[in-house]
C-alpha cells in the first residue's frame, strides 16, 4: 500500500482536486499514512515579464495560495487524517519532482483533463512531465 502520497492541485481551478482529492483520502485511510499536499505558484517564465509586477509578487501570491491550501485543507480532507500542506513558486512539475523527494511519497495523485492540442503542442503538460519523470508511482485521476 501507499504510505506517503502526494497530491498536486491547483487552487484556481476546482477540477484539479474535486476528484483527485476524495482518491488520495482513501488511499491513505486505506494505508493509515500522510497525505501531502501540493500547490505551486507558476512563476513567469520569463525576466520580462516579471517586469510588469509588483517587486513583492512573489511573496504576496505565496502567502494567498497558503491561505487557500489551508482552507481547501480545512473543508476536504478529514481531521483525522494526517495531512501537511506544501506551497512553492516555479515551475510546476520541478517543483513537483522536489516535493517528491523532500517528502519521500509512495505515489503522487493528480487531476488531468483533457488538452488543448495547440496549448500542448506549445508549452506541454505538467502532469505529462509529471509522470515521465517521477521516481515514483503516479496516479493521474481524469476529471
Amino acid at each position: 500500500m501507499f504510505n506517503t502520497v502526494l497530491l498536486t492541485v491547483d487552487l484556481n481551478e476546482e477540477a484539479s482536486w474535486a476528484k483527485a482529492l476524495p482518491q488520495a483520502v482513501e488511499l491513505v485511510k486505506a494505508s493509515k499514512g500522510e497525505l501531502h499536499i501540493m500547490s505551486v505558484v507558476p512563476d513567469f517564465g520569463s525576466p520580462m515579464v516579471e517586469g510588469f509586477f509588483p517587486a513583492d509578487f512573489e511573496e504576496k501570491a505565496l502567502a494567498k495560495a497558503e491561505l487557500q491550501l489551508e482552507a481547501l485543507i480545512a473543508d476536504h480532507v478529514p481531521k483525522d487524517l494526517k495531512t501537511t500542506p506544501h506551497i512553492a513558486y516555479g515551475r510546476i512539475h520541478k517543483k513537483v519532482r522536489k516535493a517528491i523527494e523532500k517528502t519521500e511519497c509512495d505515489l503522487v495523485v493528480m487531476a488531468s483533463h483533457a488538452p488543448d492540442r495547440v496549448r500542448e503542442f506549445l508549452v506541454g503538460s505538467n502532469a505529462d512531465r509529471i509522470v515521465r519523470r517521477s521516481p515514483v508511482s503516479v496516479l493521474v485521476v481524469r476529471g
